[in-house]
């Protein structure tokens, strides 16, 4: 990954999503030529000079500190995401020799898989490519995997894109879609070199029109909490809230637990299905409906 073209493509996405009404910036006579703030007016609102802000914008920041980061961050109005991208990106940019990070975890310890299997609710482990990577028994039948766990692990941004039981499983398909591409652009701006994660996003780039779109928008997301929307084969639609914990034992590796709400029809579907064996409702070829 060309990280100063990253920043360059980043900071010029978010420029164009900043309206002058949005930014404070007064509003002049005569047709503006960019959809949203132009160089000069971040500038001003940073307290950069023109020339600077333009070296940053083309991915020319050697020597610029984070005080002027964090500028250029509130002046664009960057969300939390959005600023810790731009930070991570960065740094990447400035290092002086890239440092080649050890690949993604593609493995969970038997404590962690311990901890997954005390948790009645969906519980799952991925890392930063969005490999699933472990699933207690209940989050294994809710996308009809193996009860031994023989087939935890699968790319979740493959499945979504690539996998046409996606859209059929998701009825939230769209928000998980872009969720999922701007997960792996914050991704990318924490692990460039990660060989693998380049050839997902390489993979989904050549055979996803959709995920080309997608990825073109440089939006960026990290896992916290949020809603899925989602419809089993077996037992209908159901409605989860979700948290996230980062394992601070396991670096890389995140832990994604679904919540029910008592007394929902979710809770009374998921119920039914924790009663039932994955291989009596599923021939063994039939994973995530």
């Amino acid at each position: 990954m060309d990280s100063r073209s990253e920043i360059s493509s980043f900071l010029t996405s978010r420029r164009a999503k900043l309206t002058p009404e949005q930014a404070g910036v007064p509003l002049y006579s005569g047709a503006r030529r960019v959809p949203g703030l132009r160089r000069e007016e971040v500038a001003q609102l940073a307290g950069v000079s023109v020339d600077y802000y333009a070296r940053l914008e083309r991915g020319k920041i050697s020597g610029a500190s984070r005080e002027v980061m964090e500028a250029i961050a509130r002046a664009l109005q960057l969300d939390e995401d959005e600023r810790d991208h731009l930070l991570d990106l960065a740094r990447i940019t400035q290092r002086r020799t890239p440092r080649r990070k050890p690949s993604n975890r593609t493995t969970v310890r038997p404590g962690i898989q311990s901890v997954l299997d005390s948790i009645d609710a969906p519980a799952f482990v991925q890392n930063a490519r969005l490999d699933r990577l472990a699933s207690n028994r209940i989050g294994r039948a809710l996308y009809s995997l193996p009860d031994d766990g023989s087939r935890d692990r699968f790319n979740y941004a493959h499945y979504l894109f690539l996998d046409a039981r996606a859209p059929r499983f998701h009825r939230d398909f769209d928000t998980a879609k872009h969720n999922v591409v701007a997960l792996l652009h914050a991704a990318t701006a924490r692990d460039p070199y990660d060989r693998e994660l380049i050839e997902i996003i390489g993979t989904l780039s050549t055979q996803s029109e959709e995920f080309r779109t997608l990825w073109a928008s440089h939006d960026v997301f990290r896992y916290r909490s949020g809603q899925k929307m989602l419809t089993h084969s077996a037992v209908g639609d159901l409605e989860f809230g979700y948290e996230s914990f980062e394992l601070s034992t396991d670096p890389g590796l995140v832990m994604l637990v679904y919540t029910v709400e008592p007394g929902s029809p979710t809770a009374d579907a998921m119920r039914i299905l924790a009663s039932w064996t994955v291989q009596a409702l599923h021939p063994s070829n039939a994973w995530i409906d």
